[in-house]
């Protein structure tokens, strides 16, 4: 079939979808227009310039906050933070939102960010609200959970982001008109639709007519997107419409995107529009040296003349799934790569501190141990590790899932000295572990491996009890 052909059934077909608005419904036409016209932007490889100190900007470059507090007050009283929270913490073995989950002290995720949020407002006597984009998977649950922070110094907001029906591949029909009825036939598309959810919630322009001026955008689960008052003043003084947080790429970021400048705009390359054969070079550390944390700072105003301009045009990544057997497409954007719609936009090449993010259970082991303490909801990193790395951690399947992580562990071992650890098979650990250096452990198939209490363990292979 054509492609208008295909277009003008999905139309018809879209028209009689009654779970959507109508502003879902044209988002998403949009977007297959624009998928089925294939107007993917090639990246011409030899015209990608390393970005200068103007574009990406050190972050020790930043000039100091003002001291005096009624300032740092007239900073906060523009800003506004948004917590993107539509994510399940399925891979983790969680049902519900992964913000719920238990990161340190009894806490989750969101207590930490309301924590945080509550000690700004209460320090500086200003009124900085809190945002949760949800998507369909996690509204009901968040609306239960939000109402226990009701007696709070913040308002809380929630708005959703988009829904949008899946594609079947073969005819590239719509999969809820296929008879699937259930959630599975749905899909939110991406973190880039943050800009024009916000604006079709209403929320854009209540938060406007409260004289706010920025939101900063974050992924829930990333445990250093803290408030940062220099980044905030920078912007404002600098009227930059957008900033992306970039840190120092380490190995375990090649595949991360990273910041441009392409025919004089800044931009973002992701691995995805690399051509095959630049991969390796788009990995290397020494040309491409620092990576997207998805913390962004973008002006309100901007967003509104973007959205309603129908400017914002990011790459569609496509996300290939299987339903029952079914092949299909779900078509989604990133909220990063919208930085070349923005005037004045600019990296910030901030501390790694400010990305710790929470994807795995190995992840969890890192901040609930003793790298890690906690203080006003704020997670920071034990000055007693001399290495500025963290420990390289992998965990077997059997700790893949939170609930069978925290058995698995009477306490969390201590691990300043750490460097690598590679954990697998049926294992138990006591409590009050110590672990040094490079540890592996495996226990043989079969076999229950205890760690006693107390043990230290120090660049050790431990097959069986003997080996401790």
């Amino acid at each position: 079939m054509a492609a208008a052909a295909t277009l003008s059934k999905l139309k018809s077909d879209v028209a009689t979808l009654n779970q959507i608005s109508e502003n879902e419904k044209s988002g998403f036409i949009n977007l297959v227009t624009r998928y089925l016209s294939g107007e993917a932007q090639h990246i011409e490889w030899n015209k990608i310039q390393t970005p200068t100190d103007e574009v990406v900007v050190p972050y020790d470059t930043l000039t100091p906050v003002p001291e005096d507090p009624a300032e740092t007050k007239k900073l906060l009283e523009k800003l506004v933070v948004l917590k993107l929270n539509g994510g399940l913490g399925t891979t983790m073995g969680c049902t519900g939102p992964k913000s719920v989950i238990e990161v340190r002290n009894g806490l989750t995720f969101l207590d930490l960010i309301v924590i945080q949020i509550e000690t700004l407002n209460a320090k500086y006597g200003c009124n900085v609200p809190l945002l949760l984009m949800n998507s369909f998977n996690t509204h009901d649950d968040t609306l239960k959970i939000v109402e226990k922070y009701a007696n709070s110094n913040i308002d809380i907001h929630t708005f959703n982001q988009s829904q949008y029906p899946r594609l079947v591949v073969d005819d590239f029909s719509l999969l809820p008109s296929k008879g699937n009825a259930g959630k599975d036939a749905w899909y939110p598309p991406g973190h880039g639709d943050v800009f024009p959810s916000l604006m079709n919630s209403g929320k854009l322009d209540a938060l406007l007519s409260q004289g706010k001026e920025y939101v900063f955008v974050a992924n829930s689960d990333n445990l250093g997107a803290v408030v940062d008052l220099k980044i905030l003043n920078h912007l404002i003084n600098n009227k930059n419409e957008y900033c992306m947080e970039v840190t120092p790429k380490t190995l375990a970021d090649v595949k991360g995107g990273t910041l441009i400048s392409y025919e004089g705009k800044v931009q973002l390359l992701e691995i995805a529009q690399v051509p095959d054969e630049h991969v390796n070079e788009f990995k290397s550390i020494e040309k491409f040296k620092i990576f997207n944390t998805n913390n962004l700072w973008v002006n309100l105003q901007a967003i509104k003349r973007l959205v309603q301009g129908d400017a914002l045009k990011m790459e569609i990544i496509p996300n290939p799934k299987e339903v029952d057997g079914v092949k299909v497409l779900q078509l989604e954007t990133a909220a990063g790569a919208a930085i070349r719609f923005f005037d004045h936009a600019i990296g910030i090449n901030v501390p790694r501190s400010r990305f710790l993010p929470v994807k795995a259970t190995s992840d969890l082991l890192l901040v609930q141990s003793d790298l890690y303490t906690l203080s006003d909801g704020f997670v920071t990193r034990n000055p007693a590790r001399a290495n500025p790395a963290n420990p390289s951690i992998e965990l077997g399947p059997e700790f893949k899932k939170v609930a069978s992580f925290l058995s698995r562990f009477k306490s969390i071992p201590s691990i300043i000295d750490l460097d690598i650890l590679k954990v697998s098979g049926d294992l138990w650990f006591g409590s009050g572990i110590t672990l040094k250096g490079k540890v592996t452990i495996a226990a043989k198939s079969g076999v229950k491996l205890e760690i006693p209490d107390g043990a230290v363990i120090a660049d050790k292979e431990i097959n069986g009890p003997e080996d401790i």
